[in-house]
């Protein structure tokens, strides 16, 4: 029976490879979290505006409230001093409307952090998998072959 030999550089070359792969997936989780976390951020930015120009509106103003699928239904403001602010796990609080922008405020802060420290680590793990392709075809050009095209 033949034994096959096993390089140094074939042990290199599937290493790479392995973590080629590992970094693609990583790659591919963190581009949905910052894809979330800048929704998020848009969806706050959005209600932070709403709120403001709510803010200086009387009651019974005449408003479109949104309800899905790009449809409003016409209802009349009937306090504007107070919302009613989801805070997490299918729980809602009526708050002042000004805390309600101030704590939408530290969420966007918080969300832009996130977001901030999400695009590093995209950034980081993409270099990364560059730095593999380029080791790859080193190896692959060092026993003949051709360079190679990871997707």
């Amino acid at each position: 029976m033949a034994s096959v030999r096993v390089t140094s550089d074939d042990q290199e070359f599937q290493r790479l490879l392995l973590e080629q792969k590992v970094l693609e997936e990583s790659a591919r989780t963190l581009q949905e979290r910052f894809e979330l976390v800048s929704a998020a951020l848009r969806d706050s930015a959005i209600a932070q505006v709403t709120l403001q120009g709510i803010k200086t509106q009387k009651t019974e103003t005449e408003a479109l409230i949104p309800i899905g699928a790009g449809s409003h239904v016409r209802a009349k403001l009937a306090d504007v001093s107070k919302i009613v602010m989801g805070i997490g796990a299918g729980v809602a609080v009526e708050k002042p409307i000004d805390d309600s922008i101030n704590e939408i405020k530290g969420r966007m802060a918080n969300l832009d952090k996130a977001r901030t420290t999400i695009e590093e680590q995209l950034t980081q793990t993409l270099n990364k998998m560059e730095q593999n392709r380029e080791s790859i075809n080193l190896l692959v050009k060092k026993h003949g072959g051709e360079s190679i095209t990871t997707i």
